[in-house]
């Protein structure tokens, strides 16, 4: 898309053309969030911004759900019980019943 030139009316207010409206995928009475950055104003819509959100999130090692992780140290935790009980009971050898 070609850079446009628009005006800002007396009130600070600036009209987004439609086209650039459509292709941003902002709405009707959508929202933009705007920000300054080295001396630029920066508009990003909520679709392009949650697009940012999960590509960000989607390069981030995948991590196991909260409860496998618990699982597994609750049954590393039995596992380390079971085995200092069995090396207090006399005349038993660690992994007899």
């Amino acid at each position: 898309m070609e850079p446009l030139t628009i005006r800002v009316d007396g009130s600070g207010r600036v009209v987004i053309p439609r086209d650039v409206r459509i292709a941003l995928g902002i709405p009707d009475g959508g929202e933009l969030r705007l920000t300054v950055e080295d001396g630029e104003l920066r508009a990003i819509s909520r679709a392009a911004a949650l697009r940012r959100i999960w590509a960000e999130t989607e390069a981030l090692p995948a991590a196991a759900p909260a409860t496998e992780t618990l699982f597994a140290l609750r049954r590393a935790e039995a596992k380390r019980g079971l085995q200092e009980d069995q090396a207090k009971a006399p005349g038993k050898a660690p992994g007899d019943g």
